[in-house]
């Protein structure tokens, strides 16, 4: 929230900017139906769970699609620096036109559920990217310590 005190703006702004006053209605708006605002309910949850798919591939989808798109690339090109890029530029591209389409999905959450009756000021899409980063460091350790195994020096040497 901005502050209106003229000492924290440097006296620029003594007033409020123009277009940040709180929006007023004539009339309260009328609740929906018990029925739309189920439905309201059900498409919030089917935008969740959408949006949790999208946060969850950047972890294992997406990045071996662009490890085998890489390798194809190395491959017909015999170069090593080609596959790699392909890689790396492929991933984060691949990362930011996910986090787009998430940040998307979460707004469109945030406003189903609002129309669902409850009052909706902020999204999940941090909370999910976080958990969904605490699944793939668990996953990750899981497969490197118990699966994989970090090396010959600790591994039994049957």
């Amino acid at each position: 929230m901005a502050s209106n005190d003229p000492s924290d703006t440097g006296g620029m702004f003594i007033g409020r900017r123009p277009g940040t006053a709180p929006v007023r209605y004539r009339e309260p708006a009328e609740p929906g139906s018990p029925g739309r605002r189920r439905m309201d309910q059900v498409l919030a949850a089917g935008l969740l769970a959408l949006e949790t798919l999208l946060c969850l591939s950047l972890f294992g989808p997406q990045p071996l699609a662009w490890f085998w798109l890489g390798s194809q690339v190395e491959y017909h090109t015999e170069t090593v620096t080609a596959g790699i890029s392909t890689i790396m530029l492929g991933c984060l591209a691949s990362l930011m036109l996910t986090m787009v389409v998430a940040k998307r999905v979460d707004h469109a959450w945030k406003l189903v559920r609002r129309a669902s009756g409850h009052r909706q000021e902020r999204g999940m899409l941090e909370v999910i990217f976080a958990v969904c980063v605490g699944v793939a460091l668990v996953c990750f350790s899981f497969w490197f310590f118990f699966i994989e195994g970090p090396g010959p020096s600790v591994a039994p040497t049957n």
